[in-house]
């Protein structure tokens, strides 16, 4: 069983992504954060494998929030896996910030909102 919590802007998009990787794979036990003061706490809670955040340009959501956090799992799941959704359409700027973070290798791996669930599932699934 891999342990994944999700923590999205969008409910829906959460849930989506949530339906997704338990299609995917039954052995996913996927938990969704309520907002990104309690992601922290439901990774060590659930002893997360994975831990998947939205990036926006919208306090809590941004690049240098989501890096504390990405620090904060660290610090109590070492093994935890990150990676970061981001929408490249809109967010050009932010997109390569991402993309630079998994260069300097902050992150595991990073996603474009636009892929597919299938994609983004088997990307997960290869973490």
């Amino acid at each position: 069983m891999r342990r994944v919590v999700v923590d999205m802007q969008n409910a829906l998009f959460a849930d989506a992504i949530a339906a997704a990787l338990r299609n995917f794979d039954p052995g996913f036990d996927v938990q969704q954060s309520e907002s990104p003061d309690k992601t922290t706490d439901l990774c060590v809670f659930t002893e997360a494998n994975i831990l998947i955040m939205e990036v926006t340009v919208y306090t809590p959501w941004k690049i240098e929030e989501r890096m504390k956090i990405r620090d904060e799992v660290k610090s109590y799941c070492p093994d935890c896996k990150i990676v970061l959704v981001v929408d490249e359409n809109t967010e050009k700027k932010l997109a390569d910030k991402v993309r630079r973070a998994k260069k300097d290798g902050l992150i595991d791996n990073f996603l474009y909102g636009s892929v597919s669930a299938t994609y983004l599932s088997a990307v997960v699934d290869t973490l």
